[in-house]
This record gives C-alpha cells, sequence and structure tokens, in this order.
C-alpha cells in the first residue's frame, strides 16, 4: 500500500566535477522503450481497488494484480522492497533467504505496515535473486499492457534498524532499473528524494506528501516535469492547494484519502488540479 515516511536531511548540492559522467551514466540506465507519463496529465492512484476512472483521466496506477486501463497510461504498482500483505506465507515456503532477519532471527517488519517484512538486500547475490522476482513481475506488467511499474519502499533501510544501508538501496534500484527496462517498460522512483539525485536511471518520480514535507524540490530538480504528486485528506486540503498553486500543469497533483479506497466506498476522495 502507499507508504509516507518522515523527510530525511537534504543532501548536499552534487559538486560539478564529474557532471558529464553523470550525465552519461543516467542516460545509459534510462534507455526505456517506453516514454514516461504525460506532463501535468490528470493521474488517478488506484491501490485501494480499481475501478473505472473519470473521462479526464490520463494516467492510473494500480497494483499488478488488477488490470491496466486501456487508452490510459497505465502504472504497474509492485511492493519490490518489502512483502506485499498476504504473501508472507509465499515467501517463507518458496524464499525464506530473501527474508531480512535481525541478529536473534527475527523477522524485520515495516513499524507502519506490520504485515510487511523487509526484503535482503544486502548483498549483490540477494539483491539479483530479488531482481529476478521483480522482473518476472515487470514482465507480467508489461504483458497485461502497463507502460510503467511503480516499485515501492524504496527507503526500507530506513525503517530495518540500521540492518540495511542507503547504498544497498541505490544498488538495487539501478538492478530494478535494468531489469524494467529489459521488459519493456519505464520505471518511477517512488518516494525517497534523498535519493533522487543518485543517478540511479529512474524515468520520473511518484511523490506522496511532497508539499506537506517540502521535498518536492528534490524531485523536480532532477526530474523536472516528470513527477505525480499525490497528497493525502488527513493532511487537510491546505497542502493540496499550495501544490496547485506551485505547479499545476507541470506536475501531475491528485488527493486522495489515505486509504485509497474505490468510487462509492465511504471516504473516497479524489481531486486534481
Amino acid at each position: 500500500m502507499a507508504h509516507r515516511r518522515p523527510a530525511l536531511p537534504a543532501q548536499a548540492a552534487r559538486p560539478v566535477t564529474g557532471l558529464l559522467t553523470s550525465v552519461l551514466v543516467t542516460l545509459a540506465l534510462s534507455a526505456s522503450p517506453v516514454g514516461p507519463p504525460p506532463t501535468g496529465g490528470v493521474a488517478d492512484y488506484q491501490l485501494g481497488g480499481a475501478y473505472a476512472p473519470s473521462p479526464d483521466v490520463d494516467i492510473v496506477t494500480r497494483d499488478r494484480t488488477e488490470k491496466p486501463v486501456e487508452g490510459r497510461y497505465s502504472i504497474c504498482y509492485v511492493n519490490s522492497f518489502q512483502t506485499q500483505p498476504g504473501t508472507l506465507r509465499w515467501w517463507k515456503k518458496k524464499h525464506p533467504r530473501l527474508l531480512l532477519r535481525d541478529r536473534k532471527g527475527h523477522l524485520v517488519r515495516d513499524a507502519d505496515w506490520p504485515d510487511e517484512v523487509l526484503l535482503d538486500i544486502r548483498t549483490s547475490t540477494r539483491r539479483a535473486a530479488i531482481g529476478r522476482l521483480n522482473r518476472a513481475w515487470f514482465a507480467q506488467c508489461e504483458r497485461k499492457g502497463f507502460q510503467a511499474v511503480e516499485p515501492d519502499n524504496l527507503d526500507s533501510w530506513t525503517r530495518s534498524r540500521g540492518l540495511l544501508k542507503k547504498s544497498y538501496a541505490i544498488n538495487f534500484g539501478k538492478r530494478l532499473v535494468r531489469e524494467a527496462h529489459r521488459s519493456g517498460v519505464a520505471i518511477a522512483q517512488k518516494n525517497a528524494p534523498e535519493l533522487s539525485r543518485k543517478r540511479i536511471g529512474f524515468d520520473f518520480a511518484v511523490a506522496e506528501e511532497c508539499e506537506v514535507y517540502r521535498e518536492c524540490g528534490a524531485y523536480t530538480r532532477t526530474y523536472g516535469t516528470r513527477l505525480i504528486e499525490i497528497e493525502y485528506t488527513d493532511n487537510g486540503r491546505s497542502a493540496f492547494a499550495r501544490a496547485c498553486a506551485a505547479r499545476s500543469g507541470r506536475a501531475s497533483i491528485l488527493l486522495r484519502d489515505r486509504d485509497v479506497v474505490p468510487r462509492g466506498a465511504k471516504g473516497y476522495v479524489f481531486r486534481s488540479c
């Protein structure tokens, strides 16, 4: 499901030295056969259940178990860095060594989403194994007709009790970029604004509550207009209003209820600007 963590300290600006090399690396990694979502297109975030989007919606994000919307730019949500709720038994049976455990052998769970266990990306061997699983999921998304994937929990190291490092997330992110592009889909950076300048190779960004945490600039400095921004109603409406005033037409900005429930369900909210 959708996640949001407290903002981390901003990173220092990247020095000019080696800029050409950085650009070349970024271009090499960003070889997606599919372009990013349409700039400023109306986006709908349907992780709580699929429903028919409004006629003016251009971009729809759905879970990988769902079908894309024909005729719209469709993004496939994949929980790449943690187990998806309801799948832990499968992970324990098929890939127990890929689950992160502490020194006592206990599974390391997401404190906010305790039915999600962090994946162990500490070694290149385990990153490769988890990458192969993601490759299969990305390929499945492409076969269904999705144009892009959204791998969630890039920032899992911040919830790992010190067991994971930022560098592991960067290395695994680069692997996911390769797997997505080989599968024929574009790939988004999901949250983790402090990684926006790390030249991982993502094609666009999906940011939750970046206006609330004053992080949106971290994404726009790297991705320009290639940004989908989700603000949530439990923060009030002021952040959404500020975001619209600042970036309407240059980013896809939407307001949703925290549980992103389907239209018609209690608590459903969807606004765009």
